[in-house]
């Protein structure tokens, strides 16, 4: 197939069906459950690299959102791949995007330039006041000397009064800092906490690694963004990571289209917005043609999948408005605390209220609610039922239980 002109005068018309299929597919979810790579660690790697990265959240309604993203798109996931893969085999880490966040450790030196502004920053300073450098150097000298420790490793009675950031102590907030700084790196975790060792001892060949250029950086940042989101805007290129501001995003891209790299799309909305114009990499055409069939049957996708992060996004592509509403007031909400998005084919048709009962060892599915023009019919109904089962299956419980 003839490669595409970025020097047309005409943006490419991409229809709202084709952007999220690409998206769709670039994130993972159109890999057909019986037939997509086998569930062993290195095919986690591979699998978060596709993505690039997977949302770390402490929230287990059902079960952990980074555990429900990765077994929404690998069958026979279990979360010891994921930790034998960032622990043992050390091949992916943790650190900040949008959001605490599980990257592969190819990228690690594309971190270092945000090491450098928490570094600068002074948010530690105002938790800790005038003793901030020697409570921060105390915390890295017994890591230092100890070996790996947690921030429960540091509760004693010495340690003062809680810090009003969040209620943490004044230790818990330094080895946040130094983790956010890339002095620490997390080894592990016990329970869901962080254990943190110097990260010249836990990833000594990093040292040789360069830093990548100003030049480098940007280029990765965009062009990995843009892999991964099939069609974007300038602002969309630039959430992605969170790790450039927008001023470097118009640059690259119009060093690309003269390359020939990149193309101008315009982006039908499937909320009855007008077209949005954007960008995607100049294969556009090519991996349109080479996608595949869309996957038959539903998922149910967790609160913090990536293809929902974006609300504004999602509501344009998917016309399918979906928040969050743990932190909306009980009063305020409208579906629930927490609620997962139910996936048929390229379609959002509708939202769903599970939590897993652990004492009944029941996935106990509340109220449904179904997107406009979606109708509930049997053959939808034994579908989001046969979901269900799966996941209940996957987090072990013993059935599921819907309310009537």
């Amino acid at each position: 197939m003839p490669r595409l002109k970025a020097t047309s005068l005409s943006p490419l018309a991409v229809s709202a069906s084709d952007a999220r299929r690409l998206f769709l597919h670039a994130q993972g979810l159109f890999d057909d459950s019986k037939n997509g790579a086998a569930a062993s660690a290195r095919n986690v790697c591979r699998l978060i690299e596709r993505m690039g990265f997977v949302q770390v959240d402490t929230i287990s309604t059902v079960e952990r959102a980074h555990h429900l993203i990765l077994a929404a798109r690998m069958k026979g996931y279990r979360p010891a791949l994921l930790a034998r893969a960032l622990e043992r085999d050390r091949r992916l880490f943790e650190h900040w995007t949008h959001d605490a966040s599980i990257i592969p450790l190819k990228w690690y030196p594309h971190w270092r330039p945000r090491f450098e502004r928490f570094r600068s920053g002074t948010w530690h300073r105002r938790q800790l006041g005038d003793e901030a450098d020697q409570i921060v150097a105390a915390v890295q000298e017994r890591i230092a000397r100890e070996g790996p420790l947690s921030s429960r490793d540091f509760e004693h009675a010495g340690n003062g009064k809680k810090n009003s950031w969040w209620g943490w102590k004044p230790p818990k907030i330094a080895l946040d800092y130094l983790w956010r700084t890339g002095v620490l790196h997390i080894v592990a975790r016990k329970n869901f906490h962080k254990v943190y060792d110097l990260t010249e001892r836990a990833l000594p060949e990093l040292a040789a690694v360069p830093t990548p250029s100003e030049e480098q950086h940007i280029d990765w940042a965009c062009r990995t963004a843009l892999e991964r989101l099939g069609t974007a805007t300038v602002r969309e290129i630039a959430g992605f990571w969170k790790a450039i501001p927008m001023s470097k995003v118009a640059p690259w891209l119009k060093a690309a289209i003269q390359a020939g790299e990149v193309i101008h799309v315009a982006v039908e909305s499937a909320d009855g917005s007008p077209s949005r114009p954007g960008y995607a990499l100049a294969d556009l055409a090519v991996r349109l043609a080479r996608l595949p069939d869309l996957p038959a049957g539903m998922r149910l996708l967790c609160p913090f999948d990536p293809v929902l992060r974006d609300r504004a996004r999602t509501k344009r592509l998917f016309n399918f408005d979906f928040r969050f509403e743990g932190f909306v007031p009980v009063a305020k909400r409208v579906h629930g605390y927490y609620v997962m998005a139910i996936l048929e084919g390229d379609r959002f048709i509708g939202k769903t209220d599970p939590k897993f009962d652990r004492a009944a060892g029941i996935l106990k599915i509340g109220q449904t609610w179904w997107e406009p023009g979606v109708k509930p019919t049997r053959a939808r109904m034994m579908g989001l039922r046969q979901a269900a089962e799966n996941l209940a299956e996957w987090i072990g419980a013993d059935g599921v239980e819907f309310r009537e």
